[in-house]
Parts: structure tokens; C-alpha cells; sequence
């Protein structure tokens, strides 16, 4: 319906100012990158994640780079940023066999690709940049189409000569590698070891592996070419509030950091015989009582935080001092309630030993306190930085939660515990990954053997290629072929957990 000419003018929808305009067709380069994606992700990605993981970044990474080129965006140091701190995170499969940090690289490594190929930096582009990567898949399948069509009209003479050239080098691969394959053993275990398996039992899943690179590469290439604005999406404060309605809550808050504080610097500097005979506990339970509280706690302080500064007063500055104390207060306060918590998880580690649960809360707790200190940087120096400084301290907390092979750390304090108190949950141990083999061989037989039958038995059934094979694994064959497992799971029987003295109904943070 055309526009009246005497009506006052349309304000611009929110997805038209977020949105821009549409780019060109997609080129040659990105798109023969998106195909090669897409192959590399069929052939690599099947049998487990690898150093794979980055062999198929690569043509993506390309797509994403040649989109951006023909759009006319250039490279930001941000960009390179995010980049290299993607491909890192990327690298922790490569290194590492435990299943779980490597989850955690890969969603880190997705945002960290969100946020480079959208850039911007305030809170909106943090949040909501890698929901971009998915919103560009369904217009990116009709630009990759447009593309391809512009080209194929334009070059329609070559194509013959192409498809022919490619399937005469595959046929000659083929019929000679597959008589040097049979002429010679040693031949045909390099060809199986650097071949994957392309076999029809494989081939739906190779199928759902093409079109997630696909899809994925797509995604990367036309957020590249055209990426939402998420920096247009203003976000208004809110309405600010009178000094003494805005401060007096939170220094009655403050009050009660100070009080609960003041108890934990006592107990923390030598004071545990004192409240333990008085309570009755044991360090062990002492700790339990209020780990997860604290834990809450902490999240909840920089919940009411982020509301205290949506409606804190800015008049003059006055009001500003008034905000930095009040909240800078608070925000020191937490930071003892942040080591509280952690000395209270080391008590119960000491206790009952490390666990995946146990040190991934424990983690977590320090990079709040690690939030907690970049939020008191951001009131003395501005805030201009703090989205991007809060997104890029959680993905290095990832990255060397990754790198550090939790399952390994796990390993090491459960041994070090075996070899001063005599006390071990081989059945729990049973269950790391591969990173822990080179701890475990540490232990007495039959413990050994125990602790490490089911990692070897897994081993044994994962042979997979070169690319979906990390370092740890390859350190953990060599250590079991070195020092075979002698016991098999029959033999090993039941976890002893209560003959060793540990229960389970008092230990709420054991694993399942």
C-alpha cells in the first residue's frame, strides 16, 4: 500500500535497522570454499573430533574471508582477535580425548566466530552476535544460489572439461592405489590409516556430515558478506532513581557481605577448631554446607549489579562517586565470598577427592571472581571495553580449562590422595578419559590395572584415522602397550567406595 503523502514518516522497523542490504551473489572463491567445506566435513568429521576440527575450519574460515573481500569489509584487530582465539579453542580436541571441555571449546569457538564475523562491542553484539551465524542460513542457501547460477551461466563451456579432468585423477587413484594397496602390506596399512572409512554403512552419517559443513560454511560466508547490526539495537536505560532509594538496599546488602565476611576471614586465617567444635561438623561437612549458597550467591551479586546500574542516579558526579563506592564495595565484599567458596571446595576436595563436577564449579567460581574484577576496572576506567573483556575472559577460561586436561588434573589429586591416605574410588576413575592414563599408570597393581581396564577397552574400539586421533590418546596407547592391563572388568568387580570408608548419601557432589 503506497504511502500517503501528508502522513507523518514510518519509523524504521527494528529488523530494517538491524538488517542491511542485501550483498551481491556469492563469488567463485567462496563458493568452490563452502564445497570444500563440505567435503573436508563428510570425509574428516565421521570418526570423532581431531585435529579434523581445524582441517575443516580452514575452508571455512576462507569462505567467511573471500565473502568479507568482495563486500568491501575489511580485517579489524578485534576480528583477529576473536579469529585466533577460535582457532585455539579448536585446537583442544586436537590435544585433549575427554569429551566434555571439548563440547565447551566448540560452543566457545562458535561464539568467538559469531563475534568476529559480526564485530561490534557493546553488550547487544555479545550476547546476541552468534544467534546471527544461524539466522544467516536460510537467506545464505538462496545467495549461495543465486551465486552459482550467475556462474554456471558465465562459464557453461568449462565445466565439460573440469568433470572430466576430476574424474579421470579420481579413477587413476582408484585403479593404482588399490594395486600398490595389494602389491605391498605395509602400503595398504599407511592407505587405511590416512583414508577414511567411505563405506555405505558410513554413509548416512558422512551425509549428515556434509550438510552440517554445508550449512555451517554458508552461515560463516553470507554473515561475512552481510552481517546484522546488532550495535543499531539501542537498549534505553533505565529511569533513574533518587539517591537514598537506589543506595539504601544496597547498603543494607553491604551490611550483611560485611557481617557474613567478617565470620569467613575468621575461620579463614586459623579459626575452623572454633566454629567446628562449636557447630559440630567435620571440615568435610563444614565445606558441603555451603558451597553451592556461596556459589549462588556470587551469581546473584552481579545479577543485582546490573540492575543497580541500569537505575543508578547520574545527575552529577556526585551520583557517580556515590555509585562506584556503593558498588565497588560490593563488589570487593563478593570477592571474599569468591574465595570463601573455594576454600570451602578445597576442604571437600581433600576430603572426598576431585571429581569433573567438583572442578568445573570450582572454575567457574573463579572466573565470576574474575568478572567481579574486570566490573570494579570498568568503574574506574569506563566501560567502554567490559562486554568485549567479560566474552573474551570466559572463552580463555575454556581455552585453558581445555588445555589443562581437566581429566588429567582429576587423575593426578585422586593418586596423590591414594599415595598419602591409602584411599581411592577406582570405580569412578574408571570413567575419565584417555588424559588420565599417564596419572593412573602411577598406581599399585591391581589398582592399576583396574583404574585403567576401561579406558584400554575403549582404546581398543576407537581406532580411528590420524585426524580424529588427539595427542593424549596417541601418549595413552604407548603407555598401555608399554604396561599392558592385566585385570579385566570381571575380575575388578564392584567399586569398594564403602569399605574404603566414603558415603555416598554425605557426599551431594559425587558424581552419579
Amino acid at each position: 500500500m503506497p504511502h500517503h503523502p501528508w502522513a507523518p514518516p514510518r519509523k524504521p522497523s527494528a529488523a530494517s535497522r538491524l538488517r542491511p542490504a542485501a550483498p551481491a551473489p556469492a563469488t567463485a572463491a567462496t563458493l568452490w570454499a563452502i564445497v570444500a567445506t563440505a567435503l573436508f566435513a563428510a570425509l574428516l568429521l565421521g570418526d570423532g573430533a581431531g585435529v579434523n576440527l581445524l582441517l575443516v575450519a580452514v575452508p571455512a574460515t576462507l569462505a567467511g574471508a573471500f565473502a568479507a573481500r568482495a563486500a568491501g569489509r575489511r580485517i579489524r584487530p578485534w576480528t583477529l582477535v576473536w579469529a585466533v582465539g577460535g582457532a585455539a579453542l579448536l585446537a583442544v580436541p586436537a590435544l585433549s580425548d575427554a569429551g566434555w571441555p571439548t563440547f565447551l571449546a566448540i560452543v566457545a569457538a562458535i561464539g568467538l566466530t559469531g563475534f568476529a564475523l559480526h564485530g561490534g562491542r557493546g553488550w547487544t553484539s555479545m550476547l546476541l552476535g552468534p544467534v546471527g551465524l544461524f539466522d544467516s542460513v536460510g537467506g545464505g542457501m538462496l545467495w549461495v544460489w543465486r551465486g552459482a547460477r550467475q556462474r554456471a551461466d558465465g562459464s557453461r563451456g568449462r565445466w565439460g572439461p573440469i568433470l572430466r579432468t576430476a574424474l579421470i585423477a579420481l579413477g587413476l587413484l582408484v585403479v593404482f592405489g588399490a594395486l600398490f594397496a595389494g602389491a605391498d602390506a605395509a602400503f595398504a596399512d599407511l592407505l587405511g590409516s590416512l583414508m577414511p572409512d567411505i563405506s555405505l554403512e558410513q554413509a548416512p552419517w558422512r551425509t549428515l556430515c556434509f550438510l552440517l559443513g554445508l550449512f555451517g560454511a554458508i552461515a560463516v560466508a553470507r554473515t561475512a558478506a552481510a552481517p546484522l547490526r546488532w550495535d543499531r539495537l539501542a537498549v534505553t536505560p533505565g529511569k533513574a532513581r533518587g539517591r537514598l532509594e537506589w543506595a539504601l538496599p544496597l547498603v543494607v546488602l553491604n551490611l550483611l557481605f560485611a557481617a557474613f565476611n567478617a565470620i569467613q576471614l575468621a575461620v579463614l586465617f586459623g579459626g575452623y577448631d572454633k566454629v567446628l567444635s562449636e557447630t559440630g561438623l567435620t571440615y568435610a561437612e563444614y565445606a558441603r554446607q555451603g558451597f553451592w549458597q556461596l556459589l549462588t550467591a556470587t551469581l546473584l551479586t552481579l545479577v543485582v549489579i546490573g540492575l543497580a546500574l541500569r537505575w543508578a542516579p547520574r545527575t552529577d558526579a556526585g551520583d557517580r562517586r556515590l555509585v562506584r563506592a556503593v558498588l565497588g564495595t560490593l563488589c570487593v565484599l563478593t570477592l571474599v565470598v569468591v574465595a570463601s567458596a573455594l576454600r570451602r571446595m578445597d576442604l571437600y576436595v581433600d576430603a572426598y577427592g576431585l571429581t569433573r563436577l567438583r572442578i568445573s564449579v570450582a572454575t567457574m567460581e573463579i572466573w565470576l571472581g574474575v568478572a567481579l574484577l574486570l566490573i570494579m576496572a570498568a568503574g574506574i576506567w569506563g566501560a567502554r571495553l567490559l562486554p568485549r573483556a567479560l566474552a573474551a575472559s570466559a572463552a580463555g577460561f575454556v581455552l585453558v580449562f581445555g588445555l589443562i586436561q581437566p581429566d588429567a588434573v582429576i587423575a593426578r589429586q585422586n593418586v596423590d590422595r591414594h599415595e598419602r591416605l591409602d584411599r581411592i574410588d577406582v570405580h569412578y576413575l574408571q570413567g575419565l578419559s584417555a588424559d588420565a592414563v599417564p596419572a593412573l599408570d602411577r598406581l599399585p597393581e591391581p589398582l592399576r590395572s583396574c583404574a585403567l581396564v576401561e579406558i584400554d577397552a575403549q582404546l581398543r574400539e576407537d581406532e580411528g584415522g590420524w585426524y580424529a586421533t588427539s595427542l593424549a590418546e596417541t601418549r595413552a596407547r604407548e603407555i598401555l602397550e608399554a604396561r599392558p592391563v592385566t585385570r579385566t572388568p570381571d575380575e575388578c568387580g564392584p567399586s569398594s567406595r564403602e569399605e574404603e570408608g566414603y558415603d555416598p548419601e554425605a557426599d551431594p557432589y559425587g558424581a552419579p
